[in-house]
């Protein structure tokens, strides 16, 4: 997965997070189902149920997928 453009932020939205499932799990040799999966769990709600947007945590991803 990457950061955001900007390199600083360190969240993406699920819809960009859940594009790049075909190409991360082929570089990284996974099921993309099992890479689906983990983008899944780690999309972020809300923050107090209704700031900002759903978003992925690239950092806390990218260690789920190191650990498989």
């Amino acid at each position: 997965m990457t950061a955001s453009g900007s390199g600083l932020d360190p969240h993406i939205s699920p819809a960009a997070a859940l594009y790049q499932v075909a190409r991360v799990a082929r570089v990284r040799k996974l099921d993309p189902a099992v890479v689906r999966q983990l983008v899944e769990r780690h999309i972020e709600g809300r923050s107090l149920g209704f700031l900002g947007e759903p978003r992925v945590n690239v950092l806390a991803l990218n260690l789920a997928l190191d650990k498989r």
